[in-house]
């Protein structure tokens, strides 16, 4: 399959077009036109080299929506113009104890990414969602409820069960008072899906502005970071918060929030290691843990919780041509709140 796409051609440059081939179809592989890709802030980070040695020409994307447009001869999954998406990872080894339970993407022999890699044969290199098609094994695709904004789904696929497999895993719902830490491309889908749930929900912000907007999204409760003490009237009040930050912010006063047997997630990732007060920990039996998108059968399951609660990302559709200008955007926290290409545009 000859496709169009946009790749970095090394980690100082600027993404620019480029033609490449997919592989051909084999007998459980489905092809697709994609439609649309999510722009996630790891693409910026893998692009520019900025998580060690990288693989170029790269193209990213891990976000990807688009229409079945042919099935190989044993495939069963789908059929040509279903809608299907494509996640953070395309393989895994298929046999260890979290491939069994579903858990690829905590794969003992490490995930096969959807780009920036080779697959498992070693030799062939991995391209991403920045292009008009693309190759999968049906087990590593999902299926799209056909009445969501196709637009909107594209980062479901990677910010969407970033936040909704911590807020399952560690039992959000009814009766559970759930914070999360900032509102971008993350942080607004963790609001939704806890809202969603029927939780208590409170968002944590440095920006005051975005109240509104989290109030909007489901939020109960929005706290202002930018005040000393902002945590002093909510001290062992909350079961889960969720960290979807980058930043490297003081990790305690969210630790001192929780309550007895109460949890802070870590999903964004910071450049550094973060000091832990072992003492906040012990004091109430608090936990510190971390949690890393999900496996398919998950991804799954959300897609078809975001039919039925009407849920997609919000999203700003760009052109090709303009992901660089949308990356410094992405860096800069201006977007509200992920950018998504068109990739009839590719």
């Amino acid at each position: 399959m000859n496709v169009r796409g946009y790749a970095a051609l090394s980690a100082k440059s600027d993404l620019v077009p480029y033609t490449f081939e997919r592989r051909e179809l084999a007998a459980d592989d489905v092809a697709l036109e994609i439609k649309y890709a999510g722009i996630c802030h790891s693409d910026i980070h893998q692009a520019r080299e900025e998580w060690g040695p990288a693989n170029f020409p790269m193209v990213p994307g891990h976000e990807i929506a688009g229409v079945v447009t042919a099935i190989g001869s044993s495939v069963t999954k789908f059929a040509v113009g279903d809608l299907i998406g494509v996640g953070v990872y395309i393989d895994s080894c298929g046999k260890c104890d979290s491939c069994l339970r579903g858990l690829g993407n905590y794969c003992v022999e490490g995930m096969t990414g959807t780009y920036n890699g080779f697959e498992r044969d070693g030799i062939t290199p991995t391209y991403g969602g920045y292009s008009n098609g693309f190759v999968v094994k049906e087990d590593y695709a999902v299926s799209i409820p056909a009445h969501l904004d196709l637009s909107g789904v594209a980062p479901l696929l990677c910010a969407g069960i970033t936040l909704y497999s911590p807020l399952r895993n560690w039992k959000a719902g009814t009766g559970k008072k759930v914070g999360v830490i900032g509102l971008g491309g993350l942080g607004h889908m963790g609001v939704k899906f806890a809202h969603a749930m029927g939780a208590d929900v409170t968002v944590f912000s440095h920006t005051p502005s975005k109240e509104s907007d989290a109030k909007a999204m489901g939020a109960d409760h929005f706290i202002a970071t930018k005040n000393v003490e902002w945590n002093k009237d909510i001290r062992s009040s909350f079961d889960l918060i969720l960290n979807t930050v980058a930043a490297e912010i003081d990790l305690d006063p969210y630790l001192q929030s929780l309550k007895l047997d109460g949890t802070l997630v870590m999903i964004g990732l910071s450049g550094k290691p973060y000091p832990i007060q072992a003492s906040t920990l012990l004091g109430a039996r608090r936990s510190l843990a971390g949690s890393m998108i999900g496996g398919v059968p998950e991804l799954q399951e959300m897609l078809n919780f975001c039919g039925e609660h009407n849920i997609v990302s919000d999203v700003e559709v760009i052109k090709a041509d303009y992901i660089n200008q949308a990356y410094e955007r992405t860096i800069a926290s201006d977007v509200k709140y992920r950018f998504v290409i068109d990739a009839a545009t590719f």
